[in-house]
């Protein structure tokens, strides 16, 4: 694994770190390095499901910074182990290994968006703040990480009219992850089965739902 990142600016280096902090409190403290053409691509999974049947929705947070052109790597790493480096301010410092993450193997295509509309930012903001206090509501006192999980997984995976049917977990995402920095009308763009919502400071993915390999159900029995 390469010992850093190198980036142009130390300005850049530091919004790097502003991602990975965020991505260590949301989620499961994962953060996805993709680098190739000196583009960076940072993801991170503030919601995804522990099994097929779970029915948290799939949210990704996508940011992308300007970094080495001679960089190119693939990487899964704990988001709190990223550290700036002392010696260099334009660089940020990577750990000694990699973890693995479910979700990392699940990418969102690059081309084939068409776009469908936008959302409102305050709304989306308000969403997420209703959202909040209704997993706040509906937790009993002491619950458990199965408890936990599963209040925030019905509050979170609710399709919202607000969001133009999206899960309300995708404010939840922008919110966390610091996307909304004042009014906008964010674009929303769909594929078959992805949504992605563009903010001016990064970017919410969802999937789904989708039955992917399923053929229809024929009769069987003597035909009448």
């Amino acid at each position: 694994m390469s010992e850093r990142l190198l980036f142009p600016h130390p300005e850049v280096a530091r919004d790097v770190l502003t991602f990975a902090g965020r991505a260590a409190r949301h989620g499961d403290g994962i953060v996805r390095l993709q680098a190739r053409g000196g583009l960076l691509a940072l993801s991170c999974a503030p919601l995804s499901p522990r099994s097929l049947t779970d029915p948290t929705p799939f949210v990704l947070a996508l940011r992308t910074a300007r970094v080495d052109p001679e960089l190119e790597c693939d990487l899964t790493v704990d988001a709190a182990a990223l550290a700036p480096d002392a010696d260099d301010g334009r660089a940020v410092r990577l750990p000694d290994s990699g973890v693995t993450a479910a979700w990392a193997g699940v990418s969102p295509p690059r081309a084939g968006w068409r776009e469908a509309g936008s959302l409102d930012s305050a709304r989306v903001s308000l969403r997420a703040q209703w959202g909040i206090a209704a997993v706040a509501r509906q937790l009993p006192t002491g619950a458990g990480d199965d408890v936990v999980h599963r209040v925030r997984s019905s509050v979170w995976g609710a399709p919202d009219e607000d969001l133009a049917g999206l899960p309300l977990g995708v404010a939840f995402a922008a919110v966390g992850m610091g996307f909304i920095a004042g009014a906008e009308q964010p674009v929303v763009r769909r594929t078959d089965v992805w949504t992605r919502v563009s903010f001016a400071r990064g970017h919410v993915v969802t999937r789904g739902p989708v039955a992917m390999g399923l053929t229809p159900v024929r009769a069987t029995g003597p035909a009448r």
